[in-house]
């Protein structure tokens, strides 16, 4: 019955998106009793702003419910293609990242999960198969487009090793890539409805931009996280009644920047996920300052957290950083689209 809808790849996409919100709707009631009943929930930072106490406590790891539903809607309206499996698989490695990382903080009661060395070390490792099968397997050129300016070649240093073409240049790149948005989204993830709100539009212009890329199946897969956002932003707003945890955010910045990859996006990704640029960009900022002169240049990181110190409420920062990110999705799918068109020109 499914398969009816093969014809109709822009429907397929739309009932991805629909699918994939829905799941996630019935499902995360359950969740939230279920997490509540073992008493699983967030363990808040002592440093941070003082609003956030209440929220000690607040079930945490619905990125469990959101990749869930996102994996069946791509099962279901996919056709199984070899880039379907490849994004599904690092997306849900990533996801098994974050959900050690909650579960240690479970355990120990306390915010900091994994070390930074261990997250690192998973994340790079995923980012290395991923960038290796998608230039083996899905025949990725080991190249990044600047729009309207050049491509540059990083398989110049290209090494086979069994029949498997390495090009190093291109895996550090993707390594730096794919390991760097999920950890910006991850520090996204500090105000309620933020991440998922901030995502949800992310995913949607990357939907647009595999479709016209011919890729329906990663088109799929981005509806569909767009999708298990928009459900779970329902439960996720302001005052949340769940958080979707390392499990879903590290998973979802791992899929945009593996999503990046295979549509070639790479450089006009960066634009579109602007805001999670921001947000990393604050903290490297305010670290980099601090040793060098032991004063704050922002008066908290990641980003959000400064405008909340600046008594801005919680929701006001939220709709802002959400318009900043439609924003930049809006100019870099622009990039995209006139950078196409002038090709075909």
């Amino acid at each position: 019955m499914i398969r009816v809808f093969t014809s109709y790849p822009t429907f397929q996409v739309f009932l991805g998106v629909v699918v994939a919100a829905a799941i996630t709707l019935i499902l995360t009631p359950f969740w939230i009793r279920t997490l509540k009943r073992d008493h699983i929930g967030q363990q808040v930072r002592a440093e941070g702003p003082k609003t956030h106490y209440v929220k000690q406590g607040t079930p945490t790891m619905g990125g469990v419910v959101m990749l869930l539903a996102a994996t069946i809607a791509t099962l279901l309206f996919g056709s199984g293609t070899a880039e379907m499996w490849t994004l599904l698989l690092a997306t849900l490695l990533m996801g098994a990242c974050g959900l050690v990382d909650d579960a240690d903080k479970v355990i120990h009661s306390r915010s900091l999960g994994l070390t930074p060395h261990a997250k690192l070390i998973w994340q790079f490792s995923v980012a290395i198969i991923f960038c290796l099968v998608a230039v083996n397997c899905l025949h990725v050129p080991p190249t990044i487009e600047f729009p309207f300016i050049a491509t540059l070649d990083l398989g110049v240093l290209t090494t086979t090793i069994g029949g498997i073409q390495i090009p190093w240049l291109y895996v550090i790149f993707v390594v730096i890539l794919v390991a760097g948005f999920s950890n910006a989204v991850n520090l996204t993830d500090g105000l309620d409805g933020l991440a998922a709100g901030t995502v949800m539009v992310v995913m949607v212009v990357m939907a647009m931009i595999a479709y016209r890329s011919d890729l329906l199946d990663a088109s799929i897969f981005a509806g569909a996280l767009a999708g298990c956002c928009i459900g779970f932003l329902w439960f996720n707003c302001f005052r949340a009644d769940i958080f979707m945890g390392d499990t879903g955010s590290l998973a979802l910045g791992g899929a945009l920047g593996c999503l990046a990859v295979v549509t070639k996006t790479e450089i006009v990704s960066l634009i579109i996920g602007g805001l999670f640029v921001m947000e990393a960009l604050s903290v490297i900022l305010q670290v980099v300052h601090y040793r060098r002169t032991h004063k704050r240049l922002f008066l908290m990181a990641p980003l959000h957290h400064h405008f909340e110190k600046k008594g801005w409420g919680e929701s006001k920062v939220v709709i802002r950083f959400w318009i900043i990110s439609g924003t930049f999705a809006a100019v870099g799918f622009f990039l995209y689209f006139a950078n196409s068109m002038v090709g075909v020109v």
